[in-house]
């Protein structure tokens, strides 16, 4: 008996001393786990979209010939026009990602695009007592932009962003006025002949590579561990233009011509794509 009790005491005592051990512990709580996925790192891909905006044209005659073909009918000079561009669009992208905390993500990317994204306008005129029309148009060939990119990781897959940097592209651009009688005009060492057809008389083909700047945002999800998906819009400017149409001339006589001034060929992007991330 006196052994089951000094067994059963020893037994209680170290209970005891266990329990006082772990109340001396302080309680923490631990730290939850969230899943974060990681950003960092280079990733290429395709995309496909719509640009669309209304640039103005205006006109401006070089020598007396023309601005009698401008305004011998009407007391002002040929007035603005304004057209839609629009078209569709699609390229690929490549770029780095640098995911600097678990929440924010600052990049680069750059992109090319084939556009068909195009416009013009056909304005009527008497030319000199005879009908007559000018035809302008301004076709984006293709374009590309080079993007800072700096966004927030609203969730450990999606990315929400702002972007901006430089664009350029090659635009091809033509005014042309033709008359469907005919007419030959000289006056002030300036001459033009228009023979009586349809076709153009004075024509001022051009293409040129033109640079600007782009800005605009965007959402991409992760959608698996190597791939992601992305909305984004942009708005690319690549600034403003101008070219000289000329007529066929007499010979001993300077060719008369007109210019056309385009505002700002600016234009809306609204695309979506998917890229492949390394």
């Amino acid at each position: 008996m006196k052994r089951f009790l000094v067994a059963t005491v020893a037994i209680l005592g170290a209970t005891g001393a266990q329990a006082a051990d772990v109340g001396a512990r302080p309680y923490t709580k631990a730290a939850p786990m969230v899943a974060v996925s990681n950003w960092t790192g280079f990733y290429a891909g395709l995309n496909v979209g719509y640009g669309f905006n209304d640039p103005v044209a205006t006109f401006t005659p070089n020598d007396v010939v023309s601005n009698n073909v401008f305004s011998f009918s009407n007391p002002n000079p040929a007035p603005s026009v304004s057209y839609d561009v629009k078209g569709v669009l699609g390229g690929a992208q490549a770029g780095y990602n640098l995911q600097v905390s678990p929440n924010w993500l600052i990049g680069l990317e750059t992109d090319f695009q084939g556009s068909d994204v195009k416009g013009s306008a056909a304005t009527s005129y008497a030319l000199i007592g005879r009908p007559g029309q000018v035809n302008t148009q301004q076709n984006v060939e293709w374009f590309g932009t080079l993007r800072a990119r700096a966004g927030l990781l609203a969730t450990d897959k999606l990315l929400v962003y702002g972007t901006g940097g430089f664009a350029y592209g090659s635009v091809h651009a033509n005014s042309t006025l033709s008359n469907t009688i005919g007419y030959s005009a000289r006056a002030g060492g300036f001459s033009a002949v228009c023979a009586p057809a349809a076709a153009p008389c004075y024509t001022g083909p051009t293409t040129e590579t033109m640079a600007g700047y782009t800005v605009g945002g965007g959402f991409e999800y992760a959608a698996w561990r190597n791939v992601s998906f992305k909305a984004e819009y942009l708005y690319v400017n690549l600034g403003s233009s101008s070219i000289t149409s000329a007529a066929p001339a007499t010979p001993g006589s300077a060719v008369s011509s007109y210019g056309t001034h385009f505002s700002d060929l600016d234009f809306h992007v609204l695309r979506v794509g998917v890229n492949y991330h390394f």
